[in-house]
């Protein structure tokens, strides 16, 4: 896991860095409110996750169509 947690904040240097030298904006919000966004979130789908509750979306477009 702590390998995981070191690329993928290796992979995020490298791509910012990458689109600060293409000068092209971040596809991440650049303030803290933004960033706890994000957060808030993952910590949501994390609890429903741990709750336990599940909702299979093609078998209700299926059955709604």
């Amino acid at each position: 896991m702590g390998s995981t947690l070191v690329l993928a904040l290796l992979s995020g240097i490298f791509a910012g860095g990458l689109f600060s030298v293409i000068q092209v904006p971040i596809p991440a919000p650049p303030n803290l409110p933004g960033v706890l966004g994000i957060i808030g979130i993952f910590l949501g789908y994390k609890g429903v996750e741990w709750i336990g509750v599940k909702i299979d979306l093609l078998e209700v477009l299926s059955a709604v169509f």
